[in-house]
C-alpha cells in the first residue's frame, strides 16, 4: 500500500501586492507537492495569520487529502466556532488542499468539484471607483465595446476617502444609470454595488428614482446582518439583489435563500469556507433558482478558485473581473508567472492539475505586510458611516 501522504507545513504569506495585501497561504505535504490558497478578509491580515497557525498546530501530519474531514475538524474542533476571521482561514487552507489533490491525481480542481459544464467563464467588468456622471458611460461605451455584455456601475462618491452622504448620492446616481441605460441601450446587464451604504429608506428611495427595467441588479445596498431588513426592501422594489460576499458560512446564505430575499450570490470563496462549503452554498442555490455571481476582488489564487467553482456549477451568471487596462498590480506575472487570463471578457477553464496557478514564492517572500486601511467614512454632520 501507498504511504499516505502528510502535511508537514502550513505557511501564511500576508504580502502587499499592487495596491493592497493578499493573504496567501502555501500548504506543504512530505510527498513534495503542495498547495496556494488565499484569504478574502482584506484589510485584517494579521489576524487571520494568527488564526492560520492556530489550525497549523493540529494539522501538521493530517492526510491532506481529507479535505471534508480537515474542515469539519477545524470548524467544530473550538468552542466558538466560525466568523469571518476564521472563516477566511479556513477557506484559504481548504482552497490549498483542494489544489493539492488535484496534483496529487494529476486533474484539474474542477474534476474534484464534480467535473466541467463550461469551458469558458462569463464576468462582468466595472466602470471602476474614480468614474462618474457622463465619465462612468463613457467607460461602460468602452467595456462595451470589449465584448462585455455585464457591466457594474459604482455610486456617486464611491471614491471619497472622507465624507459620504447617501442622500446626496441617490439622486445623481439615479441619474447617471437612466441615462445609461438610454446610451447602452436594452440587451447590456447594468448593475450597481452600492457596497452596503444605504438604510432600507435610502435603498427604496434610490430604487424609486430609477426608470422601469434600467438596472438587472443592486449590489449590497444595506448591510447584511438582518435579513429582516432586506425582506423590508424587497418588498419595495423588484430590482433584482446580489448579495453575499461578507457571508461566511452556509448558515449566513440560509435565509437569504430560503426566503427568496435575493436573486444572485455574491459568493466569495476565499471567505465563505472555500471550495467546501462554497459547492454547499452552490447547490442549495440552485435548488432555489439563485444564480452565483461570485465576489473576486483579490489575486489570480482567488481568480483561479472561483473559475473552477464557476466551470463545476449549473447555476452561474457571472464571475467579477477587472478590465484588463485596470493596472492595480493585484496579478501581477512577477508573483504568478501561471494564472488565470481574460480571453476578452471569458476566463478560459484551465485544464492543468489543480488549480493552475503558479506563484513565486521567493517574491511573495521579499514583499513585507504593511498595513491598510480602507477608507474611515463620515457623513457631513460628523458621524461614523459604512466604507
Amino acid at each position: 500500500m501507498t504511504t499516505k501522504m502528510r502535511i508537514t507545513a502550513i505557511k501564511p504569506y500576508p504580502a502587499w501586492v499592487g495596491t493592497r495585501n493578499q493573504m496567501l497561504v502555501k500548504v506543504e505535504t512530505d510527498q513534495g507537492i503542495f498547495g496556494w490558497g488565499e484569504s478574502g478578509l482584506s484589510g485584517r491580515e494579521k489576524a487571520v495569520t494568527g488564526a492560520i497557525e492556530h489550525y497549523r498546530e493540529f494539522l501538521v501530519g493530517r492526510d491532506p487529502m481529507q479535505i471534508g474531514r480537515i474542515w469539519q475538524e477545524a470548524y467544530r474542533s473550538q468552542y466558538f466556532e466560525g466568523g469571518r476571521v476564521l472563516q477566511a482561514a479556513i477557506s484559504a487552507i481548504d482552497i490549498a488542499l483542494h489544489d493539492i489533490k488535484g496534483k496529487a491525481l494529476g486533474v484539474p480542481v474542477y474534476d474534484l468539484l464534480g467535473g466541467k459544464q463550461r469551458d469558458r467563464i462569463p464576468t462582468f467588468a466595472s466602470t471602476g471607483d474614480e468614474a462618474e456622471g457622463d465619465v462612468a458611460i463613457e467607460r461602460a461605451r468602452e467595456l462595451r465595446a470589449q465584448g462585455w455584455q455585464a457591466i457594474r456601475f459604482f455610486p456617486v462618491g464611491q471614491s471619497s476617502k472622507d465624507i459620504f452622504e447617501p442622500r446626496e448620492s441617490i439622486g445623481a446616481t439615479a441619474s447617471i444609470l437612466n441615462k445609461a441605460r438610454e446610451a447602452l441601450g436594452e440587451d447590456v446587464v447594468l448593475g450597481i454595488d452600492y457596497h452596503h451604504r444605504l438604510s432600507v429608506a435610502e435603498a427604496a428611495s434610490f430604487c424609486n428614482k430609477l426608470g422601469r427595467g434600467v438596472l438587472d441588479f443592486l449590489e449590497e445596498p444595506i448591510r447584511d446582518e438582518t435579513p429582516e431588513a432586506y425582506e423590508s426592501l424587497r418588498r419595495m422594489t423588484d430590482v433584482p439583489f446580489a448579495i453575499g460576499e461578507e457571508f461566511a458560512s452556509k448558515w449566513q446564505f440560509l435565509p437569504y435563500i430560503e426566503r427568496g430575499i435575493h436573486q444572485f450570490n455574491r459568493l466569495d470563496v476565499c471567505n465563505v469556507g472555500g471550495l467546501t462549503e462554497a459547492m454547499k452554498v452552490a447547490g442549495w442555490s440552485e435548488a432555489h433558482y439563485v444564480d452565483l455571481m461570485p465576489h473576486n476582488p483579490l489575486g489570480p489564487v482567488c481568480t483561479a478558485a472561483t473559475v473552477h467553482l464557476a466551470a463545476a456549477v449549473p447555476n452561474f451568471a457571472w464571475l467579477e473581473t477587472r478590465a484588463p487596462e485596470r493596472k492595480l498590480g493585484f496579478d501581477s506575472s512577477e508573483f504568478f508567472p501561471i494564472q488565470p487570463r481574460l480571453d476578452g471578457p471569458h476566463y478560459p477553464v484551465s485544464d492543468l492539475p489543480g488549480l493552475g496557478v503558479e506563484v513565486n514564492e521567493e517574491a511573495i517572500k521579499a514583499q513585507s505586510f504593511r498595513f491598510w486601511e480602507a477608507p474611515h467614512l463620515k457623513r457631513r454632520d460628523g458621524s461614523v458611516t459604512n466604507w
